[in-house]
């Protein structure tokens, strides 16, 4: 990531307002709609994420929404870097909070990890896929998402640091703090042990 440059704060506000709005295109919710499959959030777990996607039974669009959601974090960070080098983190910060409360759905959304895990990638290659070798290992091991979820999240700020800079580790954690939030009622239920498995419908 090149080093931020002299920007006014109006512009910073911009880049952030820019980021929040890709990042607020529920893109689960929409796929899910346009297959007839009606609304994603009265199914499963009521997340618009490609884990509660995949509860419809329907694996491609739970890959696309995958894909889409990691390609919307990654293209906030890399459209924003190529104009204005140095203010793609903020970019990618605008795009998760619009993730995780998106204007289209009343400043409700998703719990962010595909679309933190794009911004990673975005931002740092090598960090991001430290994060998405992690939860791979992770979910194949217990066959969790959520659990793989967050040891990813909670292992890459080392990884930014590390692979990146003291920036990206500063983000990761801020990131990673938000996904946490998110995440409390998985982590009771991980506590309890009834937590749903990958593919459970």
């Amino acid at each position: 990531m090149t080093m931020m440059a002299e920007y006014s704060y109006s512009l910073i506000i911009l880049v952030l307002a820019c980021g929040y709005l890709i990042g607020s295109v529920p893109f689960g919710l929409v796929l899910t709609r346009l297959a007839g499959l009606g609304d994603i959030r009265e199914i499963g777990s009521g997340n618009i994420g490609a884990t509660n996607v995949l509860r419809t039974g329907n694996k491609f669009l739970a890959l696309l929404t995958l894909l889409l959601d990691i390609g919307k974090g990654a293209a906030a960070v890399l459209i924003v870097e190529y104009f204005y080098p140095g203010l793609g983190l903020y970019a990618g910060g605008g795009a998760f909070f619009g993730h995780l409360y998106s204007v289209f759905l009343k400043f409700t959304g998703g719990k962010g990890v595909a679309t933190f895990i794009g911004i990673i990638l975005a931002i740092s290659p090598l960090s991001g896929l430290a994060c998405i070798a992690t939860w791979m290992l992770t979910a194949l091991v217990f066959r969790i998402s959520s659990l793989a979820a967050l040891i990813a999240a909670l292992l890459s700020p080392l990884y930014g640091y590390y692979f990146s800079d003291l920036s990206l580790a500063i983000l990761s954690c801020i990131l990673c703090i938000l996904i946490l939030l998110k995440h409390k009622d998985n982590i009771k239920r991980l506590l309890a042990g009834t937590e749903p498995k990958i593919g459970s419908k």
